[in-house]
């Protein structure tokens, strides 16, 4: 009867989804705590800065190692403890007493979390053909936005009826739980799982990436960022994350005070552009893997990549001018839809020049994305401090797509770092 079950790449799929669902609710909470967080700590909004900041930084640099991680032992072990590490951590984030604590819990939660999607993209080079690629990376993406999206009204509510401590508390719990059952369930690759008829193990290893040698685990930093195509894909991700990661962090407090909304009001508001980040994810996924299927490698990760930036950039201009918060939902949400439609041609192009190699090259990419966050969530209230209001930060946004806009016409998704 076996043979009449889905395929398990299905299953795979919804797993990995999950996954960046709860990655991203843990990751966003914080932003909603924030009024609390900062009424019981005394904190101010350039010290909360620093606080989202930090976990950035952290995260950032801990991508290449962890990525390396999850090439030399695989994905299965590190990935169950990583979750369990910042699920860990989520919960000690309600146990903070002051600023200091505070900071150094959130770096330490930062760096737990980095291993996440290096190590999903070993998945993706280890169980899905090369036609699956830009989808199976829209559908993880959309599932952080998605959880991003979740987290702004009901973790609001959350913490309106158990307070901030306990609802950081109760997600480590559910963190915990999932890295237990994706460590007993998962296997690094089709061959090692029993859950996989011997049909669809054989179509995987038929259609996935083929390389010519494998030495997984085995390349260097330094061979990584010596590759010219590695510096175009980092700098087009920092101009990517810089307009995403205000989402993330900025966009309730900005939403809630620029137009005098309460907490509930602000979440349903803040939750649009992250679908439509999502749907941006999705549209993305399904765009790559068309264009890539009529026979088009270069083109399948440059048009959408490309596209995606110009919608981020006409957006986040548009912003300068609403002066309403239905308005500026929707030029906010043109820019996420577009910046997110960024993240499958990227992590796609890593995975093709990265091979066997495809965490660490990954983890490279994302730590450069994310040290521009870290720029992002600072710069924020610093420039408003400075100005006297948001319009530059919009305008960098935009001019930053237009560099990445240049860096993708220049990207070879055909040369392999290893060549």
């Amino acid at each position: 009867m076996r043979k009449y079950f889905p395929p398990f790449r299905l299953f795979l799929i919804l797993g990995s989804f999950l996954l960046t669902v709860l990655l991203y609710i843990d990751r966003t909470v914080i932003s909603v705590a924030k009024d609390d967080i900062s009424g019981e700590l005394n904190l101010n909004p350039a010290q909360f800065g620093w606080i989202m900041a930090i976990f950035t930084l952290g995260y950032a640099l801990f991508q290449t190692p962890s990525g390396k991680l999850a090439d030399k032992y695989g994905p299965r072990t590190v990935i169950a403890t990583i979750v369990a590490i910042w699920s860990a951590l989520t919960a000690i984030t309600g146990a903070a007493w002051n600023y200091v604590s505070l900071l150094v819990i959130r770096f330490v939660f930062g760096a737990g979390e980095a291993g996440a999607f290096p190590a999903l993209a070993k998945v993706t080079f280890n169980w899905f053909p090369v036609k699956e690629r830009g989808i199976v990376q829209g559908i993880n993406f959309s599932g952080s936005r998605i959880g991003a999206a979740f987290a702004l009204p009901v973790i609001a509510w959350l913490i309106s009826i158990a307070g901030w401590r306990y609802t950081f508390a109760l997600l480590g719990v559910a963190g915990i739980v999932f890295a237990a059952l994706w460590y007993l369930l998962f296997r690094n690759k089709p061959e090692e799982s029993h859950l996989v008829s011997d049909k669809e193990k054989d179509y995987i290893i038929s259609h996935r990436q083929q390389l010519l040698k494998t030495d997984a685990g085995q390349i260097s930093f330094s061979k990584i960022v010596s590759s010219g195509n590695m510096w175009l894909t980092m700098l087009q991700y920092i101009c990517s994350n810089f307009t995403f990661y205000f989402t993330l962090t900025w966009m309730y407090p900005y939403l809630k005070n620029t137009f005098s909304l309460d907490g509930m009001e602000a979440g349903f508001f803040a939750m649009v552009p992250l679908v439509a980040g999502a749907a941006g994810n999705w549209f993305s996924g399904f765009l790559v893997d068309y264009i890539y299927r009529k026979g088009y490698l270069t083109l399948s990760r440059r048009i959408p990549a490309i596209c995606g930036f110009v919608l981020a950039a006409a957006g986040m201009v548009l912003m300068v001018y609403a002066a309403q918060p239905e308005v500026s939902i929707i030029f906010l949400s043109i820019a996420v839809f577009g910046a997110d439609m960024t993240l499958s041609p990227s992590w796609a192009f890593c995975i093709d020049i990265g091979g066997d190699n495809s965490a660490a090259v990954s983890g490279t990419m994302n730590m450069a994305g994310n040290l521009g966050a870290f720029v992002t969530i600072i710069a924020f209230p610093y420039l408003y401090q400075w100005t006297g209001g948001h319009e530059t930060f919009f305008y960098i946004c935009a001019g930053l797509s237009v560099v990445a806009i240049a860096a993708w016409i220049i990207m070879k998704p055909g040369k392999m770092i290893e060549d």
